[in-house]
């Protein structure tokens, strides 16, 4: 391929080639495995972002980003996360590898340090994510051999994932999907095959924690019960709330940051967010946003709490496994003339500053949004993801009619083996 390949991923190679040659049946073709490994910036990142469409083919569940969400595109002014101008590579070490057998894509991953993150917690943890491998145990052993060879080089001592680039809470497609497979994901979340959990665990990698989604049914009014609490709460403790201003976006994301660095601060995971990632989170805002569902609530005046909920891009996203149809441009198309029409969405943050809990703030706003939800026509709310031990959200969902209908998991494990 004119490409030179490093010693890691000559080791991989002939791994590879000894394990299927000593398995194939008598008359059968030899098979080469390969790994490949693509450093930030490397023109086989395109690769790299194809291989879940090979493995996910024709999985109705499965809705991926867009292209241009990881490779950028100046016309649609998103600057890509697998590219070495995105905020995220101001603070940390990627690489990236794919598996092929000749032209077939097998398999990738990616590993990273995030230094910002290691700082944060004093650790080094080093991370794995982008992980998709077809049904071969060996594929995806040899790919996670390479990530963990990175990192163990980097001095990293636990490797956890599979992430984006790394589990930080605020991080788009994290973990592998361990429960419900049989309905699609939401907005920047996962849908894999069943075999990734059990491929990690044979691994020697083991749970480090779970994430769930609710589904809550809301064509129904709200139930009187969470009514009568947001009535009484409002008037009793001066609770105001307003819908976010999408003409001040910037400054209204400045405002879900605070509430965001004050609020996830002791969760599992936690990293607070950058003026950076606070720009991007604005960008991305707009595209989709329906100002209705994103809601801030203020106590005597004072900024106290955020839900931010959004309508679901995944559903005008969904692959039509066709090369026209399947192109970032028409998939934008399709979202902008049917996003006031999508039937259900995800409220992916819900935060409330310290000093104004356990005033019924939660109640108030969830009483808001489901209301104006069941007006503007949707369907079902997805809450996700909920750390498994965040007691007060996980409550706070079945309240409001939640059932749990999906379950993430990330892993972890010891870098060097005992």
């Amino acid at each position: 391929m004119g490409q030179k390949i490093n010693t890691r991923c000559m080791r991989v190679l002939f791994s590879l080639c000894v394990v299927h040659n000593e398995s194939m049946r008598d008359g059968e073709e030899a098979r080469t495995i390969s790994i490949e490994e693509l450093p930030l910036g490397d023109r086989r990142l395109r690769q790299f972002v194809a291989v879940p469409w090979h493995i996910n083919r024709g999985d109705p569940n499965w809705a991926p980003p867009l292209r241009a969400d990881m490779l950028g595109n100046r016309l649609l002014r998103i600057t890509g996360l697998l590219t070495p101008s995105h905020p995220y590579h101001r603070s940390a070490e990627v690489t990236h590898f794919i598996a092929r057998d000749g032209d077939r894509l097998m398999g990738r991953i990616s590993a990273a340090v995030n230094h910002r993150f290691n700082e944060y917690y004093s650790a080094r943890i080093g991370f794995f994510g982008f992980f998709d491998t077809v049904e071969d145990y060996d594929v995806a052993r040899a790919l996670l051999d390479s990530a963990r060879e990175w990192l163990e080089g980097k001095g990293m001592e636990i490797m956890r994932g599979p992430g984006g680039y790394s589990t930080a809470t605020h991080e788009s497609q994290q973990a592998v999907l361990v429960d419900g497979f049989d309905t699609p994901p939401t907005v920047e979340l996962t849908h894999n095959p069943p075999y990734y959990g059990e491929f990690l665990e044979r691994y020697g990698l083991s749970k480090a924690k779970d994430y769930y989604a609710y589904i809550i049914d809301i064509s129904d009014e709200p139930d009187e019960r969470l009514q009568r609490i947001a009535d009484g709460v409002r008037a009793r403790r001066g609770i105001e709330t307003r819908m976010i201003d999408l003409s001040k976006t910037r400054s209204e994301v400045d405002k879900i940051v605070k509430i965001y660095n004050e609020a996830w601060a002791d969760n599992w995971g936690f990293l607070p967010l950058t003026d950076s990632e606070a720009a991007a989170m604005a960008a991305s805002l707009k595209l989709v946003a329906d100002p209705g569902l994103l809601r801030f609530a203020y106590v005597e005046g004072e900024l106290a709490a955020v839900l931010g909920a959004l309508p679901d891009p995944n559903v005008p996203f969904r692959p039509r496994w066709n090369r026209w149809r399947d192109a970032d441009a028409v998939r934008i198309a399709r979202l902008l003339r049917t996003r006031r029409r999508i039937p259900r969405m995800r409220l992916m943050f819900f935060g409330i500053r310290p000093q104004f809990r356990r005033l019924g703030v939660d109640a108030v706003l969830f009483h808001e949004v489901l209301g104006y939800a069941l007006k503007r026509g949707y369907k079902t709310c997805e809450p996700s993801m909920l750390l498994e031990d965040n007691d007060l959200i996980l409550r706070a969902s079945e309240f409001m009619g939640g059932r749990r209908y999906k379950t993430w998991r990330i892993y972890e494990m010891p870098i060097k083996r005992k």
